[in-house]
């Protein structure tokens, strides 16, 4: 804005200068008046201010065909805004269409393959169909026979009046057919149980009994060792014994000699010992005797050496 406005002034002044620069001929300039020159001067600054109001009006008149072409050239920045938003949009419902579209597609294909395999299985329902209704067909036509043979039963055979009473009756006869039917079959499988029970039975005896062979075999061996360690053990027994037998011998003997050894201590002690059947404590009086014995020898022989010849 202050650009133009610069420009502007730029514009005027130039013009000013050029209306204002009038080059007169020197020759006239002599010849006329100060008053004709004042006219003169006059005429040509309203001539100047004619051509600047002329000029400012067209200035005027420029900048309101600049601001209308703004606000024109605005206004067509709007539509074309508003149509590039629509375009957006537009392109956006197109995609959103295309999407829609193609799930459409997709949907309708899934649907016709699955109207297809429907179709195809229809067609098959329907050729078993066909056949079922070609069989029942025949097992009409083959029962006719039957029925016309139950019609001449009943021409013949008193105890009918109708054909249902004869499909009765054979219904009953079936029905108890059946149950007899069912009875042996559970008789025989009944039968069949026991006989499965019984061979288990037998089965487990027979590998009960094994079982306790197996025990009495082991048993007998372990019988057989017992027995042999028995007949050792009694023999070291035996042996023990002997060696036990000799030993108490061999004790009652030092016994005895201990007691004789016991009772001479006591004699030449002059009975000073209590009377003790304590074989330990007979040892240890013993052994003192000696002791004391060995120490009056000693101290005897002492003396003896020490005395002169």
């Amino acid at each position: 804005m202050t650009s133009n406005l610069a420009n502007v002034e730029e514009y005027f002044r130039v013009n000013m200068e050029k209306k204002l620069f009038i080059k007169v001929p020197e020759q006239e300039d002599h010849d006329l008046t100060p008053a004709t020159k004042l006219l003169e001067k006059r005429r040509e600054m309203l001539e100047v201010e004619n051509g600047l109001n002329q000029q400012k009006e067209e200035f005027a008149m420029k900048i309101e065909s600049l601001a209308q072409r703004r606000e024109e050239l605005a206004r067509k920045e709007t539509q074309l805004k508003e149509s590039l938003m629509k375009f957006d949009k537009f392109l956006k419902e197109n995609d959103a269409k295309r999407t829609r579209a193609i799930k459409k597609s997709h949907e309708e294909r899934k649907t016709r393959e699955q109207k297809e395999v429907e179709i195809l299985n229809l067609r098959e329902n329907m050729g078993k169909l066909s056949s079922k209704k070609d069989r029942q067909l025949k097992n009409v036509d083959t029962n006719l026979a039957y029925q016309r043979y139950l019609e001449s039963v009943l021409e013949n055979v008193e105890e009918f009046g109708e054909v249902k009473d004869i499909i009765g009756r054979f219904d009953t006869l079936a029905a108890t057919n059946a149950e007899l039917l069912d009875r042996a079959r559970e008789a025989q499988d009944r039968t069949e149980k026991d006989r499965m029970a019984f061979l288990h039975s037998t089965e487990e005896k027979n590998t009960t009994i094994l079982n306790y062979n197996n025990d009495i075999a082991k048993l007998q061996t372990k019988l057989e060792e017992l027995q042999f360690r028995s007949a050792k053990w009694q023999s070291e027994c035996d042996q023990t014994m002997n060696n036990a037998t000799q030993k108490s011998l061999l004790l009652g003997q030092i016994k005895m000699a201990t007691n004789n050894l016991f009772n001479l201590v006591k004699s030449h002690l002059n009975n000073r010992l209590n009377t003790t059947n304590d074989t330990l404590v007979q040892l240890d009086k013993i052994q003192q005797f000696i002791l004391d014995l060995s120490a009056i020898t000693a101290d005897m022989e002492g003396r003896l050496q020490g005395q002169p010849i």
